[in-house]
């Protein structure tokens, strides 16, 4: 349904359910980090108007692969949202998102350091009239004048940011990860200070500005990595499969495959070895403890793999599942789902509204009170001034 131009901009009004039911979220951002934590927030009950340019979000064009004539990446990030196109360069058009703004409970935008306030959509211009709004700025590396020419693209924050240097092996030199994934972590932490801010503002009447860099969540994420170079002054470097802490925590090899193996700690590693037929290698002094395992590894796997080479991938599991050891087949993506839906989870949901029969990754929230919302699937890309909603 589309709105009037009488109300082509109004909020939806309270008739969602959720624990954000009522909050207004005006989305300024675009590709991931920004689209996703709005999602989280629509998932979550509140009313997401999306703000896009003229041809749309980029990620609309992101593809192969598509589906149904759309990019599945746009799909990824923009669930439980309405669209509203517009020119924010445009005088008619500028006056429109000040108003969404100066009503919004909540602001995200990720434009390139300075655009906001250009726009006079930044902190200080919507705050001015609108004190209560928690505005939400992501960006990859912040905005001091050292940071504003830098690309924020996922791939050269994860290069840049040092996760890059401790992904794949030494021949394989250095490897993205496989999804974006510091878009996510920036989207996660800035969901953590959009919802502290909300309780704050709820406590004292008063908005704030929450930032967050893709770098510092990356470095924050890096965990022990970080902190083992904090401690030590030496990087990290790559290892492939393996674990920098902790023997065997990897692959290991099949007949017909690999598994994934946890040993987190010597009853665990016993029990390994019990199920393999070697269990003088627990009591080897090279591997009996966990420490004299990670400065024997090498030769530890070449022990364990020559018992586990012999077995099929299903009875190498089933030997360590009776044992009690943490482990588990490398799958794909459709066989993750498979699983997931085996352990009793509902890893997919399919949205529709419009005709539009829209297939999406279930949140992994599960709240006994309120339950995340899957109202709205990601809206088409509709005409200039109009708000897409189901």
């Amino acid at each position: 349904m589309s709105l009037s131009a009488q109300d082509r901009i109004e909020w939806a009004g309270n008739n969602r359910a959720g624990c954000l039911s009522g909050v207004r979220v005006l989305d300024l951002s675009r590709v991931l980090a920004g689209p996703y934590l709005t999602m989280m927030l629509g998932d979550l009950g509140a009313d997401v108007i999306k703000v896009e340019r003229d041809g749309g979000d980029d990620t609309r064009a992101w593809g192969p692969p598509f589906a149904q004539g759309e990019a599945t990446y746009f799909w990824s990030a923009n669930r439980n949202k309405r669209s509203i196109v517009l020119d924010l360069n445009a005088p008619e058009d500028a006056v429109l998102a000040s108003k969404l703004a100066a009503s919004a409970d909540i602001v995200v935008e990720n434009f390139r350091p300075g655009v906001a306030d250009r726009l006079n959509l930044g902190y200080q211009t919507v705050s001015a009239v609108n004190p209560q709004v928690v505005y939400c700025s992501i960006s990859a590396f912040g905005d001091s004048d050292s940071a504003r020419d830098l690309a924020g693209y996922d791939l050269l924050v994860q290069a840049v940011g040092g996760l890059m240097s401790i992904t794949g092996t030494e021949d394989s030199g250095p490897v993205k990860v496989g999804v974006a994934l510091v878009d996510v972590l920036a989207a996660l932490h800035a969901t953590v200070g959009v919802l502290a801010a909300l309780r704050h503002r709820e406590a004292t009447g008063i908005g704030q500005k929450v930032d967050v860099t893709m770098l510092q969540s990356l470095l924050a994420s890096l965990a022990n990595q970080a902190t083992a170079f904090l401690g030590t002054g030496v990087s990290p470097g790559r290892l492939g499969n393996r674990h920098p802490s902790i023997a065997p925590y990897q692959t290991l090899s099949a007949k017909n495959g690999q598994i994934a193996l946890a040993c987190g700690n010597d009853r665990q590693f016993r029990n390994l070895c019990e199920a393999l037929g070697v269990p003088h290698l627990a009591n080897d002094p090279r591997f009996s403890v966990n420490t004299q395992r990670v400065s024997h590894r090498e030769d530890l796997i070449e022990q364990l793999e020559g018992a586990s080479v012999t077995l099929s991938v299903d009875d190498l599991l089933e030997r360590l599942r009776q044992a009690g050891v943490p482990a588990g087949p490398v799958n794909s993506i459709a066989e993750a789902f498979t699983l997931a839906e085996s352990v009793g989870l509902e890893p997919r949901r399919v949205l529709t509204a419009n005709g539009r029969s829209i297939p999406q990754v279930s949140s992994p929230l599960r709240l006994s009170a309120t339950p995340v919302r899957y109202d709205l699937p990601p809206p088409s890309l509709p005409n200039r001034h109009v708000t897409e909603e189901a």
